[in-house]
């Protein structure tokens, strides 16, 4: 037992337990601050443009805080960090010649943010890959498919990319209404459902009815126009048929479909 509070009490032992231990509370705290500075937006596009340079940030300072504990540590047992710093200039211009294609990928970082290419949670296409952005680091961007795949690229490698969240999307449906029914009808129903959709989060003021799009064998299309962002287009694109289809209901018009006639000899 003697010799463990021995081995314990050693400067050595418990100065890397207290470097390690104050290096994790300065980085957890910091990382902590830096989210209050910076994750406010005062719209989505913003909130996510500051969240992703929040996780640039945060990168760099782990990475310093690192570098400071390593160089702690380092004096702690005795070596010599500020000959070692003053070296570093040296080493500085050997790693920087070894080290090219990470510096271009930390620049190529900066400048897809600064320039609004995207940012975490966005959509984007990226060659024949299209999914949504889950995380930019110093390195390498990381982007997920729908399907679960995620592609992970070097940032000095992203040139060319379309960012299909930053753009606006307009949703037509076509809305098949017996010959029966009288346009005025069907116009004032589809009126109401306007003043419905409106309300769902995400469609904007450019909402509008066009009018009758088509004459079909079976059905007259009225149809409607839906201004939203393209992340929110398939769920406004549900939530809008669900009203459509309730207020048909309520006003017993009808929505034609298919019939098979069968006769018996």
């Amino acid at each position: 037992m003697k010799v463990i509070f021995e081995f314990l009490g050693r400067k050595e032992v418990y100065g890397l337990a207290l470097i390690v231990l104050v290096s994790i509370i300065v980085y957890t705290f910091g990382k902590v601050v830096i989210e209050k500075i910076i994750i406010s937006g005062k719209n989505e596009f913003e909130k996510k443009k500051r969240r992703t340079i929040v996780n640039m940030i945060s990168n760099i300072f782990k990475y310093a805080v690192f570098v400071l504990a390593v160089l702690f540590i380092l004096n702690l047992y005795g070596v010599d960090t500020k000959a070692l710093v003053a070296s570093l200039g040296v080493v500085g211009a050997v790693l920087g010649l070894a080290l090219q294609d990470a510096i271009k990928d930390f620049i190529s970082g900066i400048t897809i943010i600064m320039d609004n290419y995207f940012v975490v949670g966005d959509n984007v296409k990226i060659g024949e890959f299209q999914g949504e952005v889950i995380d930019m680091g110093l390195k390498t961007t990381k982007i997920k498919k729908y399907s679960g795949e995620v592609l992970v690229i070097a940032n000095r490698k992203i040139d060319e990319v379309i960012n299909i969240s930053q753009k606006s999307a307009n949703v037509v449906i076509d809305i098949p209404t017996s010959y029966e029914s009288k346009t005025d009808v069907v116009e004032k129903a589809i009126q109401k459902i306007l003043k419905e959709i409106m309300k769902i989060t995400g469609v904007r003021k450019e909402t509008k009815y066009m009018g009758i799009s088509s004459l079909g064998e079976h059905a007259v299309h009225f149809s409607i126009s839906i201004s939203c962002s393209q992340d929110d287009q398939w769920q406004i694109k549900r939530e809008a048929l669900k009203i459509i289809k309730t207020i048909y209901d309520e006003e017993k018009i009808k929505i034609p479909y298919q019939q098979i006639e069968v006769h018996h000899e």
